[in-house]
């Protein structure tokens, strides 16, 4: 990607993610929730369908069915990011924010 590129709420990354137990990066789709000032904030998904979170199939655009997970927020840089892959559509991004809601309000 370009730099200055500006990720949209709902856009699927393939992007170089590191995982939060060890200094391990591996390419990983997640999907956008914002960016600002350059970082990038996403929510990791998965193809491990038993995993809770929000479902997305094949016919919404993902290589396989998998799952984001709502547990998963982490903020990435434009470094990170080697491709846009598809973008869910309004409905699921609704239900993803919902979902996020929840949580936060868990946090009161």
């Amino acid at each position: 990607m370009k730099s200055g590129t500006m990720h949209e709420a709902g856009e699927v990354l393939l992007a170089e993610i590191q995982f939060a137990d060890t200094f391990e990066t591996k390419k990983r789709p997640a999907v956008v929730l914002f960016e600002d000032f350059g970082n990038i904030v996403v929510a990791g998904m998965t193809s491990n369908t038993s995993m809770k979170g929000i479902p997305v199939s094949k016919k919404e655009g993902a290589l396989k069915d998998c799952i984001i997970k709502t547990n998963y927020i982490f903020t990435i840089s434009e470094k990170a990011v080697e491709k846009s892959l598809f973008r869910i559509g309004k409905e699921k991004r609704l239900l993803l924010y919902s979902e996020l809601e929840k949580s936060l309000n868990g946090l009161k």
